[in-house]
Order: C-alpha cells, then sequence, then structure tokens
C-alpha cells in the first residue's frame, strides 16, 4: 500500500517562537519530513520569529541541529536538508514591542499566498502577537493563525483569549492545536465507527457494559516543573487530549465529514456530560524512590497540592450513552507509557456452556502509543481435547504489520495538523465553544480541591496509581485494564 502524497499551495509559515523547545522538538522536524514526503514544495518558506539576537545563518545552523537530533529517522537524499534549510529565515522579533515588526513584513512581502502564523508561545502573549499582526498589515484573507495549549486555565481565561483573538481574526482563521487528534489511531477511530456496519449499531448503551480512556506516562514531570505544578493533569491533559478522546468516542454520527459538522457534534457531548460527584474523582501525587524524585522533590515545593494523576467517572446524558460510564484516567510516574481506549461489550445474556467457562466478554481496543493500532478480542474454544473450554484471544491490528513498510511512513501529528492548516482544514482542530464548553464542565472538579484538607494521595512510582483509583471501579464492580509494558 502507497500512500498519495499531494503538495499543498505556496505558503509562509511564520513561527513565534521558532527558537523554542515545541519549535526544535515538533514543528521544525515535521516541516522537514513535510518536505521531504514532497508535500511542501520549493516556495514555501518558513520564518523564524523570537526575541534572540540571530541572523539567517545561525539560525539555519539551530535548524540543522533540531533536525539531527530529532528527525534523524527521516528518508531524505542528503542534498534535501541543505534545499530546505534555503527556505528558512529569521527575524529578531519583540511580541510585545515595536522591535522586528517591520523587518517580518519586509520578509514577507506582497505575494498573494497562504500566510500563517504559529503561535509557539505562552498564551500570555497571544493577544499582542494578534494585534500587531493586525496592526502591520500582515493578516489577509488567507491568513490562518495557530495557538497552542494550554488555552486558558479556566472558563474565564479561556473566554478572554478567544475573545482576544476575535477581535483580530475570523473563527474560521483559528486553529486551536490538540497534536492527539493528529495521532492517526485518533482519526481511524471515526473509520471504524462510521466506515463499518460492524460496530456502530452495537456502539451504544444497549450493548456496551462501559468505556475505558487511559492515557499514562512513565516519565515524571522532568523540566516541566514549574508549568506543571501551576497545571497539574486536570488542565494539562484532562480537559484537552482526553476530553477530544472523549467526544470522539461518544459522538453521534455527523451529516458528513467536514469541520463544522464533526465539531458540532464533538460540543454536543460535552455539553451533555453530567457534573462529576465527589467521589467519583480521584488525584494522586507520586512518591520518590532511592533513584527517582517524587512530584515534590521536582517541583521543588514541598506544600505542593497539584496532581500528577486523575481518575474519573464520567455520565453522558443522552439517549445514547445513558447507563454506560465512561471512565477516564492519565497519569505520571506510571508503570508504563500507554494510551488507550478500550471499548468493553456487555456479557452475553445468557451463556450456553455453563459455569465452568467463565466470564468473557469482548473488548475493542484502540492503541494510541506505543505501536499504534486496533485489537478486537473475541472469545473461541481453547484448542485441545476436554470439552467446551472457552478463551479470549485477540484479533490484532497493527499498523506496521497490517499494511506493510509505508506503515512506517504515517505522518506523525503535528506533520499531519501543520499540513492541515496549509489546507484550511480545521476538522482536526478545537472551536472556540467547544474550548469553553470543555473547560465549564472541568471547572467545578478543579475548584473543589482548593477545599482545605483536599490532599492529594500519593502512590508509588511503576505502579498503576492510587490505590482509590482502584476503587473507584471495584465499587462498580469492574477494573482498570492492565497497564502494558
Amino acid at each position: 500500500m502507497v500512500s498519495r502524497v499531494i503538495p499543498v499551495q505556496p505558503f509562509d509559515l511564520v513561527v513565534f517562537g521558532g527558537t523554542g523547545d515545541l519549535a526544535r522538538r515538533k514543528i521544525l522536524p515535521a516541516l522537514f519530513r513535510r518536505y521531504c514526503a514532497g508535500q511542501m514544495g520549493d516556495a514555501a518558506r518558513v520564518i523564524g520569529a523570537a526575541r534572540a539576537e540571530m541572523d539567517d545563518t545561525a539560525y539555519r545552523d539551530f535548524v540543522r541541529g533540531a533536525i539531527t537530533e530529532f528527525g534523524a529517522d527521516t528518508a531524505c537524499a542528503p542534498d534535501q536538508l541543505e534545499a530546505f534549510l534555503g527556505q528558512i529565515g529569521y527575524v529578531t522579533l519583540d511580541a510585545q514591542g515595536a522591535q522586528g515588526w517591520d523587518a517580518l513584513k519586509a520578509r514577507l512581502g506582497d505575494a498573494d499566498r497562504i500566510r500563517a502564523f504559529y503561535f509557539s508561545v505562552g498564551p500570555g502573549l497571544f493577544a499582542d502577537l494578534a494585534a500587531r499582526i493586525e496592526t502591520h498589515g500582515l493578516a489577509g484573507p488567507d491568513t490562518r493563525v495557530v495557538v497552542e495549549k494550554p488555552f486558558g486555565r479556566d472558563l474565564a481565561s479561556a473566554r478572554s483569549l478567544n475573545a482576544d483573538l476575535a477581535k483580530h481574526f475570523d473563527e474560521t482563521q483559528i486553529y486551536r492545536i490538540d497534536h492527539y487528534l493528529g495521532k492517526e489511531t485518533v482519526q481511524n477511530l471515526m473509520a471504524i465507527r462510521f466506515g463499518n456496519m460492524l460496530f456502530e449499531p452495537l456502539w451504544n448503551s444497549q450493548y456496551v457494559d462501559h468505556i475505558q480512556i487511559t492515557v499514562a506516562e512513565s516519565g515524571g514531570v522532568g523540566s516541566r516543573g514549574d508549568y506543571y505544578d501551576k497545571a497539574g493533569a486536570m488542565r494539562d491533559m484532562m480537559q484537552n487530549h482526553i476530553m477530544q478522546l472523549l467526544c470522539l468516542t461518544a459522538m453521534e454520527p455527523p451529516a458528513k465529514y467536514d469541520p463544522h459538522a464533526v465539531r458540532d457534534e464533538k460540543l454536543k457531548v460535552i455539553r451533555a456530560l453530567g457534573p462529576v460527584e465527589p467521589g467519583d474523582v480521584v488525584r494522586g501525587q507520586y512518591e520518590g524512590t532511592d533513584s527517582l524524585p517524587g512530584y515534590l522533590e521536582e517541583v521543588g515545593d514541598d506544600s505542593s497540592r497539584t496532581e500528577s494523576f486523575v481518575a474519573l467517572k464520567a455520565r453522558i446524558g443522552n439517549w445514547r450513552w445513558a447507563g454506560t460510564p465512561f471512565y477516564l484516567r492519565t497519569g505520571k510516574r506510571l508503570r508504563a507509557r500507554a494510551s488507550e481506549i478500550a471499548v468493553v461489550f456487555k456479557d452475553a445474556p445468557h451463556s450456553i456452556f455453563g459455569a465452568d467457562a467463565g466470564r468473557h466478554r469482548n473488548i475493542l481496543t484502540i492503541r494510541l502509543q506505543p505501536n499504534e493500532g486496533i485489537e478486537m478480542g473475541v472469545t473461541i474454544k481453547e484448542p485441545g481435547p476436554g470439552g467446551m473450554r472457552l478463551v479470549d484471544v485477540p484479533l490484532d491490528m497493527t499498523f506496521s504489520e497490517a499494511l506493510g513498510p509505508e506503515a512506517g511512513d504515517i505522518p506523525d501529528a503535528y506533520e499531519r495538523l501543520i499540513m492541515d492548516v496549509i489546507r484550511g482544514d480545521q476538522t482536526l482542530f478545537m472551536r472556540g465553544d467547544e474550548v469553553e464548553a470543555a473547560w465549564e464542565w472541568t471547572d467545578p472538579i478543579i475548584e473543589a480541591w482548593d477545599a482545605p484538607g483536599a490532599e492529594p494521595c500519593p502512590y508509588a512510582t511503576g505502579s498503576s496509581g492510587p490505590d482509590d483509583a482502584l476503587a473507584l471501579m471495584h465499587r462498580d464492580g469492574r477494573r482498570w485494564r492492565e497497564i502494558r509494558i
């Protein structure tokens, strides 16, 4: 199977924060991989913009280093890197002042082409950048702006950011990026549901017992301690990444696959979420070991009550999902790095095989990482004599095995999403009202944790999380799926 790469139109991409960690690790290597694939043509230009004093030559050396470190596995001809670097430029610029804006305007010129501005900076600079782009006449009908999370830290700040951007850009020009939506398996979730008659008739509370969504990380907060301690797992992961996975899993079929229809259905899911009861949410902090620091040591604050783990039970109040709980969990320093959506179907209404056959359930698992793929658990007879003994076996579709060598060339999330920005496709980006609705559901949970005595539960590094999270499932007669190593 050979994937077809369609080149995008010529474009200019300005990366504010062009010397930052996100640009170095993700954005610049992603652009280079798309260049090597033939999707980013020779007429495209990438301009880094930051406060650091640097000329084009120095910035190209910076980009070369980033690609060498984070994009070295890209299959490219030896001369392609130098050709790509020839399309790179740099402007020293002050996001909150006048320095560099005239130089940036001169660089961009008056060419009639797609122009994208990537805000790879903190949200505190979004309003300043948006205002200066308009003031200096850099925006036009084909202008797009890309904004990174965190998009606010609560409903009030999200509304303020939306209002600041709306002063200068139409909603159709704003791309709120969540890299989880760019993952191949996340998009395959929609293909599985709406492209196969096998699943959609069963995708409801009549046949589904419950759904688990897990995003587990084996590492700690590391160098992100200062940011993370102000955010926590609820703001950093649950409100955005996991919320998006929940929406795609639970939403009704859109009338068609386009940005407005898909995002309308996601918004309906968020608005149908019921409030989370205090007993249905668990938060935790990882403890240290002899060789690894605990959360408090990593953030340098012995009094911090910020959570590094959250597990909760969510309910969706609509006809499709009434009575079917969604169990969501995310955390750091857990047993393994793994992300998956598990759809656990109900037992057969009657077993003809007797009590000795045991309890068996079909589970559809969508793996996001590692080894992206889809697995369907089915029950069969155990081979051999001795009667009808049942055993569960997986029907496994790991992309790299099922689709051949080309599956290894699947673009990563940033590659796909940046090219979607250039194409003007907002399907995999969050809309402003969607972001606000997510915060409206999340805020009461976080506010309850500010109460006196509301302390996170400690949990051991390398475990599955706090014991209270296990009890959250056990009391319902269910259990979490094991976090695989």
